[in-house]
């Protein structure tokens, strides 16, 4: 899983987002400030780890009301990936939180799928 990848979110507002898996169990996450038409959300940071022939990972992301730039919680994005050369498919759950830190609606489920970045 180390190394960039672009990925797609097939229930998200805006599908592509970009993450990076660092060798030291860090990763990162980005997609378009656009994706969103009330929200802007921050790029996301989060952890993964190796579990059998899976990975296991968690981001969180800040998000912000575009129209007063007000805090109104965060994103929590639970995944379980399988890698196959340079081709990802995980299971991903969206959890969003208001403010004081309650659950909003429902958890999300998305299909995801990805592909390594590499050099020609």
């Amino acid at each position: 899983m180390i190394g960039a990848w672009i990925t797609k979110y097939d229930k998200e507002p805006f599908p592509f987002h970009m993450r990076v898996f660092c060798a030291d169990g860090m990763m990162q996450q980005a997609n378009s400030g656009a994706g969103d038409a009330t929200t802007s959300d921050s790029d996301g940071k989060g952890i993964w780890v190796t579990e059998g022939g899976h990975i296991r990972g968690k981001w969180v992301e800040i998000r912000v009301d575009r129209a007063t730039h007000g805090y109104v919680g965060r994103g929590e994005i639970t995944f379980d990936a399988r890698v196959s050369c340079d081709r990802s498919f995980d299971a991903a759950v969206a959890r969003f939180y208001d403010p004081s830190g309650k659950l909003i609606d429902r958890p999300v489920d998305t299909p995801v799928s990805g592909e390594r970045v590499t050099l020609p």
